[in-house]
């Protein structure tokens, strides 16, 4: 029985396939190493692990997760060779988890926006080159935490339209001594940024606004990271994640400005992932 994980920092999608048919698929939290640490990571799954599952049945574990660079990989695997002794453990990273679900043996552009942001060039087996997006202190343009931090900081600036700040407060009922709190001194600040973009979703919000957020946002991303890449508009758009998937049309006029023709938009890669491993 072969296990394959999509993990990003919030969330982490697990199929269970026997390589010819889907057993099951559940979530649990996601896990990232920059964040998390392995004694944290097993404690969360044996609790969060369906009961049908034996993991001794385990034989072959696919992760792919946010943050799992090489240095880092050893905690994902830690962990799971504590509740899996009997698997064989690999740890990618999810962007290329990510590219094979879009581009199966293609060669092209990928990239991931979702809590996090990130992209590379893909030859159709391996990644040839990646522009780090530093994380959500530094860069991140374009994921969900960093339009988060645009949405807490016009909050707290009173740079939001007096509509939408109405809106904004009566919806989560924040404050800065709230918010400080939850960034500086409790841990995944990223994750609780991103949990505000919902919001630019709600029914009758300030389009004018939504629309300068999501293509600030989008724009920053393409002119910090994608247009860094050589020959980057010779290339599709192709992107998975919740923020490219719940926004496609304003990530995807972007893209049609910088002149990358579009490609595919998936909401998670688990499906494409599957595919993958089943071929190979």
């Amino acid at each position: 029985m072969i296990l394959i994980a999509d993990s990003g920092s919030t969330k982490t999608s697990w199929c269970l396939t026997n390589n010819r048919d889907v057993i099951m698929d559940f979530e649990t939290e996601g896990f990232n190493p920059y964040f998390t640490d392995s004694t944290y990571i097993s404690e969360s799954l044996r609790k969060a692990l369906p009961a049908s599952i034996e993991p001794s049945a385990i034989n072959k574990i696919h992760f792919y997760g946010s943050g799992c660079f090489p240095d880092k990989t050893h905690v994902i695997s830690s962990a799971l060779s504590s509740l899996f002794p009997k698997a064989a453990i690999g740890v990618e990273l999810d962007l290329l988890g990510t590219a094979r679900a879009l581009l199966g043996n293609k060669k092209g552009f990928a990239a991931i926006l979702g809590t996090g942001t990130n992209s590379c060039l893909y030859d159709g087996n391996v990644i040839t080159m990646n522009i780090d997006s530093l994380g959500y202190i530094l860069g991140d343009e374009g994921s969900g935490t960093f339009i988060g931090k645009r949405l807490l900081a016009d909050y707290l600036h009173g740079y939001m339209p007096a509509d939408v700040h109405d809106a904004f407060s009566t919806k989560f009922g924040t404050d800065k001594g709230i918010v400080f709190d939850r960034i500086y001194s409790k841990p995944l600040a990223n994750r609780y940024c991103a949990s505000f973009v919902p919001f630019l979703k709600e029914p009758g919000l300030n389009e004018n606004y939504v629309n300068e957020v999501l293509n600030f946002s989008f724009e920053q991303f393409f002119e910090k990271l994608v247009t860094h890449y050589p020959s980057y508009d010779h290339h599709s758009f192709n992107c998975s994640g919740s923020i490219a998937y719940h926004f496609s049309d304003s990530l995807l006029a972007v893209a049609n400005r910088y002149n990358m023709q579009a490609g595919m938009i998936l909401k998670q890669p688990m499906d494409g992932l599957i595919h993958y491993h089943q071929q190979h």
